[in-house]
């Protein structure tokens, strides 16, 4: 397993990250959730990964109390909603992320799933933040194979970094040509939700193979996520517990026979089907 990937601009990133999504929610705890983040950076995990949309702000906000004091250790990604990815929508929902998020500069930017804009405008947004300052790199997220070719078509589409896609064991179908795609592009791939939500974890027979190697089941679903080469897994943990547990699998290599045991319980795809969104 890699520790880290390098991004196509030469950036080193951790190949394990903290997500956010539903984090900031009037429901939810954000003094705790920050201190589950915090505790992830302290480990080493130092990739956050959050987006406008995410409790309309609410989880930027969590970010920014958890990175206080600490901004240099950390990688942080944001996502610009596609309504509002036209030229000049996607500088001012930067803007406005930096705001709540309390930086001067987001590290890696990212179009949230294709939308209603010309990519070309939004591309132009992209490098516009980029001299400006205000980010340091771009991608995008939710796009499939047909949606990254259009990119590529776009003036400067190639300066993309990351496509962030949901990858886990149930949702496998960016195996048949996505993923390759992305690795002969030199394009880094962040899986989103490893762990499906939870809904991996009640699972009969992950659960018997996490037992055989004395780990648990989200540790073999996250582990298994990071065996390839090039991609960052981005699990949401909203308690010091789980994320102590979650990065303990950073350091799991899961052997061939386990695999292939992955393999038959949870099938890799056998033909193109619809780019799998949550």
């Amino acid at each position: 397993m890699n520790a880290t990937v390098t991004l196509p601009n030469g950036r080193e990133v951790p190949s394990l990250g903290l997500g956010t999504w539903h984090m900031g929610e009037r429901i939810g705890d954000p003094v705790n959730e920050a201190l589950a983040l915090k505790r992830g950076l302290d480990l080493g995990a130092t990739l956050i990964d959050t987006a406008e949309m995410y409790a309309r702000g609410g989880a930027e906000r969590v970010v920014a109390e958890a990175i206080k004091g600490r901004r240099e250790e950390v990688f942080v990604v944001s996502k610009v909603l596609p309504h509002n990815a036209s030229r000049q929508g996607t500088v001012r929902a930067c803007e406005n992320s930096l705001q709540r998020l309390g930086v001067d500069m987001i590290d890696l930017y990212l179009l949230h799933w294709p939308g209603p804009h010309p990519l070309n405008g939004t591309v132009e947004a992209f490098h516009e933040l980029k001299r400006s300052g205000k980010i340091k790199a771009w991608g995008v997220s939710n796009f499939d194979t047909s949606d990254m070719e259009d990119l590529w078509d776009v003036p400067g589409g190639s300066d993309c970094q990351t496509n962030q896609v949901l990858y886990n064991l149930m949702r496998r179908g960016v195996e048949w040509d996505l993923l390759p795609w992305c690795a002969k592009n030199n394009v880094s791939v962040m899986a989103y939700s490893p762990l499906e939500q939870g809904r991996l974890l009640n699972n009969r027979k992950l659960n018997s193979i996490a037992k055989k190697l004395n780990l648990s089941a989200a540790q073999v679903a996250i582990s298994w996520t990071l065996r390839r080469k090039g991609i960052i897994s981005i699990p949401k943990a909203s308690s010091i517990k789980h994320v102590e547990e979650n990065i303990e699998a950073w350091g799991v290599d899961l052997d061939k026979i386990d695999c292939d045991a992955l393999d038959e319980e949870f099938k890799p795809p056998v033909k193109k089907g619809m780019l799998d969104i949550l």
